[in-house]
């Protein structure tokens, strides 16, 4: 279930980061630091992975 929470989380904040890219509001900072987030979160994960 935790797996599968983490994987969610890392799809809705790439999600919210395309949506800043093509939306005409501007965040700035905000966004990228949403997408940073997202690929830490999926690099967590697969380095967990391998060492189970």
């Amino acid at each position: 279930m935790e797996r599968y929470m983490l994987y969610t989380t890392a799809v809705i904040l790439i999600v919210l980061w395309l949506f800043g890219v093509v939306s005409a509001y501007t965040l700035g900072g905000f966004i990228h630091i949403l997408l940073v987030i997202a690929i830490i979160s999926i690099l967590l994960r697969v380095i967990q992975n391998r060492r189970v």
